[in-house]
């Protein structure tokens, strides 16, 4: 067991301690807000799906802000001013009167969470070898499924307990929490960065990076996977809701099959990744992942909505730490964050996803994951130029 906490240095271990602290408080409220702005204030499909959108396309490029900053600046500061901010806008989505101030708050999310992510990851490569790396991102991603197991839960008992705005003001009390703790524990451990010299302008960074021609095929690739990501927490519940009695409960029991599911399968699967070829394992993660879309597409009972989402689950695990990887992998040395910044480009599949699938909800239901599973299918023929020239 000791041998296990040695394998990462201690601050990346308190990080990663803290991603499931602070995840859990996050999934307590944000995978219902759809449920919330369709029962508690009647919006529409179409605006439920802008309101959802509107968080991955602020973060898409409010990342390339972040990731700049976090490089050119002490990352430590980026990262706890950004928690705290965080925490006040997760208070407004309590008292927000309308949907039209979730459109708002939930952009303000987006851009918080796109200068927290490339912060924090940078400061875990900072203090990890070349060698763990790829290992980092598959623990990342098992400590966000762990949060996305307690996190819903708790959201449904709490909700259940009081009224539906509690696990906002909860969620926004432990994110004031995880800001006062990361203020005191990074002021401990000195700085491995290497910052960006004060003659790198932001623009002339963002121009550099959008040459290159790698990055800008991942991110093309990344694009049309989180357009079929994205319907998980936005067009997966409201048809769960449609088709089936008590859809709340069954969508959250759908959240906790998928964290259980990559819990169970992300450290067997992560060796057997590792020894495969990149290509290989993107390419049979999103092949999954389209069948999953399938299956939902055809679901109408409460365990074939479960059993599909087992098979996208499983879609995750190939797919997710390995796009991390990869990225990480082609950035130069002093720009980690602003490459992985800049990732967050893929979000845009994020707005377009809801959108999209707010509307086929509307118009072409029975078709409409079949349509979105070819658009993801189809990010196979991207990834492979990509690899090429990387």
């Amino acid at each position: 067991m000791r041998s296990i906490f040695l394998y990462f240095h201690p601050l990346v271990w308190i990080i990663l301690c803290g991603t499931i602290f602070a995840r859990t408080a996050s999934f307590m409220a944000m995978p219902f807000l759809a449920l919330y702005l369709h029962n508690e204030l009647h919006a529409s499909p179409l605006l439920i799906g802008m309101t959802l959108g509107v968080a991955p396309l602020f973060s898409t490029f409010g990342g390339l802000i972040g990731g700049y900053l976090t490089d050119r600046f002490e990352r430590k500061y980026v990262i706890i001013t950004t928690v705290f901010v965080w925490s006040f806008t997760f208070l407004g989505f309590a008292f927000a009167p309308s949907a039209a101030f979730f459109v708002v708050l939930n952009a303000l999310n987006g851009l918080c969470r796109s200068f927290f992510e490339p912060g924090t990851q940078a400061l875990m490569i900072d203090f990890t070898e070349d060698s763990k790396k790829r290992r980092l991102f598959s623990v990342r991603y098992t400590a966000i499924n762990i949060a996305a197991v307690i996190g819903p839960l708790l959201g449904v008992w709490i909700a259940s307990m009081s009224s539906a705005s509690v696990p906002f003001i909860i969620t926004a009390t432990m994110y004031a929490m995880y800001g006062l703790f990361l203020l005191i524990v990074l002021n401990r451990y000195g700085s491995k960065q290497q910052q960006l010299s004060g003659g790198h302008k932001v623009m002339a960074i963002f121009s550099a990076v959008a040459h290159d021609r790698k990055l800008f095929y991942f991110i093309m690739a990344g694009i049309l996977i989180s357009i079929g990501y994205s319907q998980f927490d936005s067009t997966l519940p409201q048809l769960i809701d449609i088709k089936v009695e008590n859809g709340v409960k069954l969508f959250s029991y759908a959240i906790v099959a998928n964290s259980i599911t990559v819990l169970t399968l992300q450290l067997p699967l992560t060796i057997m990744i590792e020894k495969a070829n990149i290509y290989t394992s993107l390419k049979i993660g999103i092949t999954i992942f389209a069948a999953g879309l399938l299956l939902f597409g055809i679901s109408e009972n409460g365990w074939m909505f479960i059993v599909s989402m087992i098979i996208f689950s499983v879609g995750e695990i190939f797919c997710f730490p390995t796009m991390n990887a990869v990225i990480e992998e082609i950035a130069p040395s002093d720009q980690k964050g602003i490459y992985l910044g800049a990732s967050q480009l893929k979000n845009i599949g994020g707005f377009i996803g809801p959108v999209l699938g707010g509307w086929l909800l509307i118009a072409a239901m029975d078709w409409m994951y079949a349509v979105i599973a070819l658009l993801m299918l189809s990010s196979i023929i991207i990834y492979r130029q990509a690899l090429r020239l990387a």
